[in-house]
């Protein structure tokens, strides 16, 4: 369901928002899905680092969702990072998710790695406190992690501090799902826009070439 159009158009909107023009029309169909935006930066080749990642587990339209958290909730106001500027263009990755399949699941273990996303709702023993948080299908692969290993990384995500014990772990309500993704690099964004609007490459601050990357 994730598709290279959308990658696309998450580039657009950023690209339009530096340039302050209006976004080009998106080439896909527009549905109502949850929804992820995620931005890494990778220099000279190394391993991408996270820009931003922010998304709605709650289903939206997917043209206004992706303009939404491609630029304004992601790119420049996820809380964790500064904002993208500009000059980081030609070492973005940009990856798209389109959520589907949710599930609840018997317990906090009922699900896959590298197959499910995974939602805890927990309340705190002491507190009461009401805690939440996910990790995307692809989160607890990449990092190697154990089901359990993934459960406790994500409670303390959700701002939990107290001592993570098999009592706490129970208290989880998991609620499991699947994603399509879609991956493109700011170099990949360029050779689409050239081959796809006549051969012009996006310009960037008024300038006369492209932004490109070298390492």
């Amino acid at each position: 369901m994730a598709n290279r159009e959308m990658a696309v158009y998450c580039f657009d909107t950023l690209v339009s928002h530096y340039n302050n023009e209006e976004t080009p029309p998106p080439a896909f169909d527009d549905a109502n899905h949850p929804l992820f935006v995620t931005w890494k930066k990778i220099v000279n080749g190394g391993e991408p680092r996270l820009r931003g990642c922010i998304g709605t587990l709650e289903a939206r339209r997917l043209i206004s969702g992706f303009k939404d958290y491609a630029l304004t909730r992601c790119a420049l106001r996820d809380r964790r990072f500064p904002p993208i500027q500009s000059k980081e263009l030609p070492f973005l990755q940009c990856t798209v998710s389109v959520l589907t399949d949710y599930e609840t699941a018997d317990d906090y273990l009922d699900w896959e790695v590298g197959k499910h996303g995974i939602i805890i709702e927990f309340t705190e023993p002491v507190s009461n406190t009401k805690r939440s948080a996910t990790y995307l299908p692809e989160v607890p692969a990449h990092e190697g992690w154990t089901k359990i290993e993934a459960i406790d990384s994500l409670v303390r995500k959700a701002g939990y501090s107290g001592e993570i014990t098999e009592s706490v772990r129970r208290r989880i309500r998991l609620t499991r799902y699947q994603s399509t993704l879609f991956s493109m690099h700011y170099s990949e964004y360029l050779s689409y826009v050239k081959a796809t609007r006549g051969g012009v490459a996006p310009a960037i601050n008024g300038t006369s070439k492209p932004a490109m990357a070298f390492s």
